[in-house]
């Protein structure tokens, strides 16, 4: 079963894994919860990790400021690994820098709005689930739908 697991660097992000975690759920996916800190607990994020090398899952790391947990994570997994982290306004949103700039061999996915990380995590667990693959095409089919009944209401 295609999971997707959302590691979070600190409890203060549960609101924003919250909304990625019902974002998957719209696509079927079971969405688990977890909380480790590349800078102060990388042991326990090793153990997470470790947990789901044998399994299909993608990573959704949350993590702000400086963002260590995504490049931690994708480097130590040849899982996909989709950064996501919450954004704010101190320091006028500088703090996504640290989500961009990767050392070499290290790539996770950037997505910054919640509900495309799960989006995006469900087109990836579709190249394999079909059950996935049909909501991703409906939920994109919605999507162009409701762009046409607004053009229409705003055009007659």
């Amino acid at each position: 079963m295609s999971e997707v697991i959302i590691l979070m660097g600190s409890k203060s992000d549960i609101e924003w894994s919250k909304k990625i975690a019902s974002s998957c759920e719209k696509f079927g996916i079971k969405a688990t919860l977890r909380v480790a800190s590349a800078h102060k607990t990388p042991l326990k994020c090793l153990e997470i990790i470790k947990e789901y090398e044998n399994k299909d899952v993608v990573f959704i790391t949350v993590a702000g400021r400086s963002n260590a947990l995504s490049g931690f994570v994708d480097a130590q997994t040849d899982k996909p690994v989709i950064s996501c982290p919450p954004y704010g306004d101190k320091f006028a949103g500088a703090d996504i820098f640290s989500s961009i700039r990767m050392p070499s061999g290290v790539a996770p996915m950037l997505v910054l709005e919640p509900e495309n990380a799960g989006l995006a995590a469900a087109k990836i667990l579709a190249l394999t689930d079909s059950d996935i693959k049909k909501k991703v095409i409906e939920y994109q089919r919605k999507m162009k739908e409701k762009i046409q009944k607004d053009d229409e209401e705003i055009n007659g």
